[in-house]
């Protein structure tokens, strides 16, 4: 069977089964050229049948930056990625890299599966994301203890939140950590980028539960990048 296109662009984060996510950031220069880029990973996919080696489902998210890529996979266990890489890999991306030429792919991460979802505003919960907030939490060495504890300490600056700063427009956020113990990746889902812009405005003055969450023991960097749901492939079934 060859690759489908959900027609929300849109993986489901809870989907059964997961037991790996990679996500991967491609750089390509232009507005132009990521839609040209998004266009070319789509034929590259639909023209062939979809892997069977344990790839669950495949996204693409668009950079408001107009330069980069973001890319999201689920897969049955990070070998499954492996296994792809040797023999099915190359030949989309010579195909890719022939449509777009002079792509930089920057990084790639593997974290473990979903490990916390919070919903952000329960007027939004449930509609469909128009903007994706990825926020990336470097800490200073491996320690999964850590990661899951810094979630916990953005849960409780969320919860404090409540009735001071509405997230009007916001979905969802995503929690994932990496498998090497050294960052955490949330996903938050906004109905629209300018809801997210304007949630942003309303963060300062930090309150005292948010500046526990900048200044926790070991952090070393952190960056929020925006993209649009752009296209999200998998089996069909």
């Amino acid at each position: 069977m060859n690759a489908v296109a959900r027609p929300d662009a849109r993986p489901d984060l809870h989907r059964p089964g997961v037991g790996a996510v990679l996500a991967s950031t491609w750089r390509v220069a232009t507005p132009e050229r990521q839609r040209a880029a998004v266009e070319a990973i789509r034929k590259a996919w639909e023209s062939r049948e979809w892997p069977d080696l344990g790839l669950l489902s495949y996204s693409v998210y668009i950079g408001t930056d107009g330069d980069t890529l973001l890319h999201y996979s689920q897969w049955t266990a990070p070998e499954a990625y492996d296994d792809f890489v040797r023999t099915h890999r190359d030949d989309r991306n010579a195909e890719i890299d022939a449509a777009v030429p002079g792509i930089e792919r920057v990084e790639l991460r593997r974290y473990a599966p979903l490990l916390r979802s919070a919903v952000l505003d329960e007027e939004s919960a449930g509609a469909l994301p128009g903007a994706i907030a990825v926020v990336e939490v470097d800490f200073d060495g491996p320690d999964a203890e850590r990661q899951e504890a810094w979630v916990e300490a953005v849960f409780t600056a969320m919860a404090d939140d409540a009735g001071k700063r509405a997230a009007h427009g916001g979905i969802g956020a995503h929690f994932h950590r990496s498998l090497d113990g050294t960052r955490v990746l949330n996903l938050a889902e906004w109905e629209t980028e300018q809801a997210h812009v304007e949630w942003q405005a309303e963060y300062a003055p930090l309150g005292e539960a948010w500046r526990r969450v900048h200044a926790y023991p070991g952090l070393v960097g952190s960056r929020v990048r925006r993209y649009t749901p752009a296209l999200s492939l998998d089996a069909g079934v």
